[in-house]
């Protein structure tokens, strides 16, 4: 029979194989996760840092190399955001009113890198930057105008918060598309007083309204009234004999009108010529 053959190892080799077996796994696993590129997808910029600095190069959308362990990539959405955001202030004449602004919002991609380098994401530019500016514009652009002024010139007050905040958010390389503020809210105190004055000036309008119409109803009535009585008085000094005379005949339908008297009925007018003066 052959004779068996017996392997024997010393410790040194099993270190060694053990060694080389853990360290093919970890490199297989640092190879997974540490990738030499990086992809950007749309609406994203890349801010590259080379161990922990910022670089001034900003990555755009698609595939880009990097050394792992050396370089490492944040994104960062340069697309159009939309937060609504809520300002408590105080209008000129000391009332309390609470504005909703709506703004839609992106980062400028020139300057995304410097943006997160000072900021942050996306969250912390809300937090840290947006919502502050909001509300610090807010206060300021109600306590110019009392509590009408703030409901009457609604227009006039978004235009001012609108230009205010755009200024505040680009020196931090936040651009602002628009601006709405989507509800003014006063105390329910205000707002019922507000209510009852519309409805007393509304109806001094209507009681004005009626009164003018009245007048003029009355100034016209009067205007006739004169009218018709000069149109009398003409007609009595222009009425002589002669006139009433002509329109009477002009009106003749040819027929003489009869009265009845003793010897029967008789023509009532008179048609015998008048006699002739003789000549001396």
């Amino acid at each position: 029979m052959p004779a068996k053959t017996s392997y024997s190892y010393d410790s040194k080799t099993i270190f060694w194989i053990a060694g080389s077996v853990i360290g093919g796994i970890f490199f297989l696993i640092l190879a997974a996760n540490l990738k030499p590129f990086v992809i950007i997808n749309a609406g994203e910029r890349g801010v590259v840092m080379k161990f922990g600095k910022v670089q001034e190069g900003i990555l755009d959308e698609g595939i880009h190399g990097i050394i792992p362990l050396v370089t490492r990539v944040e994104t960062l959405s340069v697309r159009v955001q939309k937060d609504e955001l809520k300002a408590d202030a105080a209008s000129k004449d000391l009332q309390y009113v609470t504005i909703n602004v709506a703004l839609n919002w992106r980062v400028d991609a020139t300057q995304v890198n410097k943006v997160y380098q000072t900021i942050g994401d996306e969250t912390q530019i809300v937090n840290l930057i947006i919502s502050p500016a909001v509300s610090e514009v807010v206060k300021a652009a109600t306590a110019k105008n009392n509590a009408e002024e703030i409901i009457t010139r609604r227009r006039e007050l978004k235009q001012e918060i609108d230009s205010d905040i755009r200024q505040r958010l680009a020196s931090y390389g936040v651009l602002v598309d628009d601006i709405s503020l989507v509800n003014i809210e006063f105390s329910p105190e205000f707002a019922k007083a507000i209510e009852a004055k519309q409805i007393a000036e509304q109806e001094a309008r209507r009681a004005s309204f009626i009164a003018q119409k009245a007048e003029q109803e009355a100034f016209a009535e009067i205007n006739r009234a004169k009218g018709q009585a000069e149109a009398q008085r003409l007609l009595r000094e222009n009425l002589t004999p002669s006139i009433l005379q002509k329109e009477a005949i002009e009106k003749w339908n040819g027929q003489f009108p009869m009265v009845m008297g003793g010897n029967g009925a008789l023509p009532f007018i008179n048609i015998t010529p008048p006699a002739s003066t003789a000549n001396p």
